[in-house]
């Protein structure tokens, strides 16, 4: 006769084991009348528990599913103004709570089209310190979820911080990233709430409220918990497991981060060949680097960097501007296939005034110093173009390509008929005069942009005047990015002019972190810690610090490591410790349009929330039709950047002829 089996001795046994631990003791079934009496005296009744005896059981777990509505994407400039949230346990709703906040200032016009919240309906409801108190015991003792939980939680957190209220140790779910680990794209296109709401034919669909997207995310997840049961997921720890998972190949590598120091630096990956993969900075390099081999990294392209990685090099450096600055120069340098931004500095561009008797604009990939007056650098070619054309906008400079002789006449064209040319190439316009009209552009790239911006400026005020509102805003914008390429210009050729610039930060703990800078570039660096001679360090660090070769008042550096610098410079509490030559802004400069290039990024905030941006391809072939059958639809091509689509010619390139 058969025994259910057990251990021979119980866990507080004499002589047990250690390994016992989760054995627990339980009633054993009998089954039948002749069966065994495993009461019997000397009969150990204990069995192995399993993860559904160790872990809550998920019907067991009460879940809080909690939804907000803000006034803007970030806890640190915007508030909550509503919260609503579904109490849930084993699938059934036990409560919920809503309500509006005041957020104690305007609802910005685009968040009430999105949400339908506006500043009257929260003018009498509470603010969030009154509010608070009443969600967190409705909420205590759970599981918060929330889709897109960062988000939502992030601001909960704020806002307690903000009213003195301690924020509860909350276990979380958060139902986008449960989706996207067990959903595949031929099942849906994306892990939007809208997307997933009809695929599990949620009884309530969002609508930018928070108690209907709470509603809806309740049903999205008891949706993706039917997903787990074939995976085995019945308990909470297993599904947290779950959320956080880290991918094998990255916990495979972890290793790698053992001899990774604290401390600001520079850490970068390496391949098979000792090749770099990727280069990253941090102002402590060990907790950054130990991150990629944590559940935090998600992005599938780290994955593949760090399977292919055989070691990383930790580069320590004196502080974060010295180690921002030798990320840009490897990047640069080498290039890394895993790095998408700081690649290729050569890249770009320029716009240049001609040096010619009738100078001319053009956008340029290299800034040759004397050959012209040069404003930029731009970081495309449409930012350019439209800096290009808002000169063309105030100024009538001529737009042909040729070069004019000062003896023998032209025609005049189109432009000079609708007077934005003074056609000089027919000897209407004198090459003094010409140049009084250039010069008008070089005083503005130089120190003075007033000439160059007030006419587009009134213009812009005339178009809206004449309710002409999309030309207006295409012009403002062009105007915008005009002032900002001026700007950027005039902060360089400030810094460019220095010959040495030593600056000083202090670092926290009595010291100073020192910078030694000279015609833009950052060439020495170090800290003077508590205790030691500031000058004498400094003495020291100048002896030691990269002697530049660039000619005088021209950029020795990148535009990217200058502008760090300046932001390192311009940053509070940062003091100068020792200037050679002048440094100074040019007058009277763009300080005039700071509140002009403010509207614009107001505006550019305020947009339509519901415009869709994306490039629609065009059909390459039309759609065949078949007696009997339905339509089968052509193949699509994607278009390239100038709107034509591939290996197509004539009408269809151009997009005339019909779709079908």
């Amino acid at each position: 006769m058969l025994f259910p089996p057990v251990p021979p001795f119980p866990p507080d046994a004499p002589g047990a084991p250690p390994d016992r631990a989760g054995w627990q003791q339980v009633a054993l079934p009998v089954h039948g009348a002749a069966a065994p009496d495993v009461s019997a005296p000397g009969r150990p009744r204990y069995h192995q528990a399993t993860i559904d005896d160790l872990g809550t059981a998920l019907a067991e777990v009460t879940f809080v599913v909690v939804d907000l509505e803000t006034t803007g994407g970030s806890p640190k400039d915007s508030a909550i103004t509503e919260i609503g949230a579904v109490k849930v346990r084993g699938g059934q709703v036990i409560g919920e709570f809503q309500t509006l906040v005041d957020p104690g200032h305007a609802i910005p016009p685009y968040i009430s089209v999105l949400t339908g919240i506006t500043t009257m309906m929260v003018a009498a409801a509470p603010r969030i310190a009154a509010v608070l108190p009443g969600f967190l015991e409705f909420a205590r003792g759970t599981v918060l979820v929330a889709h897109n939980a960062p988000f939502d939680l992030g601001f909960l957190r704020a806002a307690c911080e903000a009213s003195g209220v301690a924020w509860p140790a909350f276990a979380s779910v958060d139902t986008a990233v449960l989706a996207r680990r067990l959903l595949t794209r031929d099942e849906v296109p994306n892990c939007k709430l809208g997307t997933l709401a009809p695929f599990f034919s949620a009884r309530t669909q969002p609508t930018h409220r928070a108690l209907d997207d709470a509603r809806a995310t309740v049903d999205v997840l008891h949706g993706l918990f039917e997903r787990l049961g074939p995976l085995g997921v019945t308990s909470l720890e297993e599904l947290t497991g779950l959320t956080r998972q880290v991918d094998p190949r990255r916990r495979r590598k972890r290793h790698l981060a053992e001899h990774v120091p604290h401390g600001p630096g520079v850490y970068v990956f390496r391949g098979p060949g000792d090749e770099p993969l990727y280069v990253g900075t941090s102002g402590d390099l060990r907790t950054r680097v130990r991150s990629y081999f944590s559940a935090g990294e998600q992005r599938s392209r780290m994955t593949e960097m760090i399977t292919l990685a055989e070691r990383i090099e930790a580069l320590p450096c004196a502080h974060d501007l010295e180690a921002a600055v030798r990320e840009l120069r490897l990047i640069a340098q080498h290039k890394p296939r895993y790095n998408k931004r700081s690649r290729f500095p050569e890249r770009a561009l320029w716009v240049r005034l001609t040096d010619e008797p009738f100078p001319r604009l053009s956008v340029v990939r290299r800034e040759v110093p004397g050959a012209g007056t040069f404003l930029g650098p731009f970081p495309d070619r449409r930012a350019a173009e439209s800096a290009v054309a808002a000169v063309h906008e105030s100024l009538p400079l001529r737009q042909c390509t040729g070069r004019l002789s000062l003896t023998v006449l032209g025609s005049a064209c189109a432009l000079a008929g609708m007077g934005r040319c003074g056609a000089p190439c027919t000897g209407a316009q004198s090459r003094e005069e010409y140049a009084s009209v250039a010069e008008v552009f070089a005083a503005a790239v130089d120190h003075d942009p007033r000439g160059l911006i007030a006419p587009l400026l009134e213009r812009v005020e005339r178009l809206a005047t004449e309710g002409r509102y999309e030309d207006a805003a295409e012009l403002r914008d062009r105007a915008a990015v005009l002032v900002r390429a001026v700007r950027r210009r005039q902060r360089l050729a400030s810094l460019a002019a220095v010959p040495e610039l030593v600056l000083a930060r202090p670092d926290g703990e009595g010291g100073w972190q020192l910078s030694v800078v000279r015609n833009g570039r950052l060439v020495a660096a170090g800290v003077a810690v508590r205790g030691r001679s500031v000058r004498g360090y400094l003495a020291d660090l100048r002896v030691t610090a990269e002697t530049t070769t660039t000619p005088e008042g021209e950029l020795a550096a990148t535009v990217e490591e200058t502008e760090l610098v300046l932001r390192w410079m311009e940053k509070p509490g940062t003091r100068l410790v020792d200037v050679t030559g002048t440094l100074a802004s040019r007058t009277p400069g763009t300080g005039d349009y700071s509140g002009f290039l403010a509207l614009v990024e107001a505006g550019r905030a305020e947009r339509d929330p519901f415009a869709d941006n994306r490039a629609l391809g065009t059909r390459s072939q039309p759609d065949r039709v078949t007696p009997g059958r339905p339509p089968e639809p052509g193949r699509r091509s994607r278009p390239r950047p100038d709107g034509r689509t591939p290996g197509r010619r004539g009408r269809s390139a151009t997009g005339l002829a019909s779709p079908s």
